[in-house]
């Protein structure tokens, strides 16, 4: 059975609906939380929480605990919420994985179960098929905004466009970082406060024209100057890593390469247009921010470099993220400015 979408499991939620058993797999922790969070405020009454909710973390149970957890009845409440996180803590061949599956055959009506797996794990098909499998990913740009707004007011305050999209400029798509930054926000302002892009300036500390995103457009773009430039500003940044830069550096430089490919052939900007975003309808890549802007900067560099360069760059950054993630690195800075430097030594980057 393919995953349930986040959507549609809230729309249920609101009506009142609920599954006996919730599987949560993905690699957003935070939309798990969030999703956890929905699923107990919309089964239990906050009066019967202390007698119907228990929150248990897989490494601590046993057979015997696990069954008990399963098997107890809600206490002068219609149901009772059971959650178990960290199912990947189980062995394999642990025999409480017994326990587990002779309860998925024959759930309790009056409990609603909810399985969390952790990020990076695999999920368990056998567990999917007897469940409601939700399957967290990062979110598309669309969705992205909708969160942070969505969080924003949770937390008390209202976001301009511009301060919404800054935010996410800042943070990239690290919901965790954006919810870290949006709760900054939130108690530096008045309760009701319109948060506007100085204010996301000012709090988060990173200025406009100062992102992830610009660093990675001009060293997209083969300008090595303001790439150098930016990698001071944007490397000691909150939350920043090298292997960050130089992944989104490189998902940035295929999808140019893409656009060379395409462009190669078909020489009409309007055509190459078109077919990068068919691409990406097609695909539905997660994470890679606003399609109208990826396209944007996808044609604009793809026009500063010739096929083999692009290789060459591709395998340059390539390297680049392994000797990153070598244990013998010291200047990661370095290290970065050596590979932008290559992408200038060309002389159609001259």
């Amino acid at each position: 059975m393919s995953a349930v979408s986040l959507g549609s499991i809230s729309q249920a939620l609101q009506g009142g609906k609920f599954a006996p058993v919730y599987y949560l797999s993905g690699e957003e922790d935070i939309l798990k939380d969030e999703l956890v969070a929905s699923i107990i405020d919309a089964a239990l009454d906050p009066a019967a929480r202390d007698f119907n909710l228990d929150v248990r973390g897989a490494g601590e149970l046993t057979r015997e605990s696990l069954h008990t957890l399963l098997e107890t009845l809600p206490m002068l409440a219609e149901r009772r919420v059971a959650i178990v996180r960290g199912l990947e803590q189980w062995r394999k061949n642990a025999k409480i994985w017994e326990t587990l599956r002779d309860y998925l055959a024959r759930p309790s009506p009056s409990t609603v179960l909810v399985l969390v797996s952790g990020a990076g794990h695999s999920v368990d098909q056998d567990i999917v098929k007897r469940t409601t499998h939700v399957k967290l990913a990062p979110p598309d740009a669309d969705a992205m905004r909708a969160w942070v707004v969505s969080r924003a007011e949770h937390a008390g305050v209202s976001m301009t466009s511009e301060a919404t999209d800054h935010l996410i400029a800042s943070v990239g798509s690290s919901l965790a970082h954006a919810a870290a930054e949006i709760d900054k926000l939130a108690a530096a302002m008045e309760v009701g406060a319109t948060v506007d892009r100085a204010d996301v300036e000012l709090f988060v500390g990173v200025r406009h024209g100062e992102t992830l995103a610009d660093w990675v457009e001009a060293a997209a773009r083969r300008d090595v100057k303001e790439a150098v430039r930016l990698l001071d500003i944007v490397l000691p940044q909150t939350g920043m890593t090298a292997v960050k830069m130089i992944s989104a550096l490189g998902e940035a430089l295929v999808g140019v390469r893409l656009a060379r490919a395409i462009d190669d052939r078909l020489d009409n900007q309007r055509q190459l247009q078109d077919a990068l975003w068919s691409y990406l309808k097609r695909e539905r890549p997660r994470g890679i921010g606003s399609y109208s802007d990826r396209v944007n900067l996808w044609m604009a560099a793809a026009g500063r470099w010739r096929s083999r360069e692009l290789d060459d760059a591709l395998r340059g950054t390539y390297g680049t993220d392994e000797q990153l993630k070598s244990t013998t690195i010291s200047d990661p800075r370095a290290t970065l400015t050596t590979l932008l430097l290559q992408f200038g030594s060309h002389k159609e980057a001259a």
